[in-house]
C-alpha cells in the first residue's frame, strides 16, 4: 500500500456515517480517491450460533460438499459431445448427491474425531469500536470544510441521493 501523509477529517462509530461522510464528499467534487475509512480498535467477535451435534455437522459437512459436487459434475457434463445439456445437468445432479454424502461423512468423522472439545457453532467477525475518516494532508482542510456542510438528515424537499438518519453526534473531528 502506499504510504502518505493522511490525516483524520472525521471519526464515526457506525460505518454507514463514515460511508455518509465518504458519498456527501463525492456528492461535493471532492478527490475521493484521496480519503481512506479506517476501522480503528478492531476486535475479533465469535458469537456462538448454537450446540453442534453430530446431525447437525453431517448436515453442514452435507450442505458445503453438494456445491462443489454439483459444479464438478456440470463441468464434466459439459464436456459431452453428443448432448452436453442433458448430460451436464444429469452429472450435475450425481455429483450433487455425491458431494453431499461425502460432505456429510466427512462432517460426522471431523465432529467425532473432536470429541467433544468444540461441539457448538460460531461465527466470526471483526467489530472496529470506531471508523475514521482520513484524507491527504494536501486535500484534508477541503475536506473538513465540506463535512461542515453535511446535511442532517432527509426531508420532503431533500434530493434522492440523501441518506437517512441523522448527522453523527462525534461529528467531523479537526485534527
Amino acid at each position: 500500500m502506499n504510504e502518505r501523509a493522511r490525516r483524520t477529517v472525521a471519526s464515526y462509530t457506525i460505518y454507514q456515517e463514515a460511508e455518509r461522510a465518504v458519498d456527501h464528499l463525492s456528492d461535493q467534487g471532492f478527490p475521493v480517491e484521496r480519503v481512506a475509512i479506517i476501522g480503528q480498535d478492531v476486535r475479533l467477535v465469535e458469537q456462538v450460533t448454537g450446540r453442534m451435534r453430530p446431525g447437525g455437522a453431517a448436515l453442514h459437512g452435507a450442505a458445503s460438499g453438494a456445491l462443489p459436487g454439483g459444479l464438478i459434475g456440470w463441468i464434466f457434463g459439459l464436456l459431452n459431445w453428443l448432448d452436453p445439456v442433458v448430460s451436464g445437468l444429469l452429472l450435475a445432479l450425481y455429483g450433487l448427491v455425491f458431494g453431499a454424502l461425502v460432505g456429510a461423512l466427512l462432517g460426522l468423522l471431523v465432529h467425532a474425531a473432536q470429541r467433544g472439545r468444540r461441539d457448538f457453532a460460531s461465527v466470526s467477525f471483526m467489530q472496529p469500536s470506531r471508523y475514521d475518516v482520513v484524507a491527504d494532508d494536501a486535500v484534508a482542510d477541503e475536506a473538513v470544510r465540506l463535512l461542515a456542510e453535511l446535511p442532517s438528515g432527509t426531508g420532503p424537499g431533500t434530493s434522492s441521493r440523501a441518506w437517512k438518519g441523522s448527522r453523527p453526534q462525534s461529528g467531523p473531528a479537526v485534527t
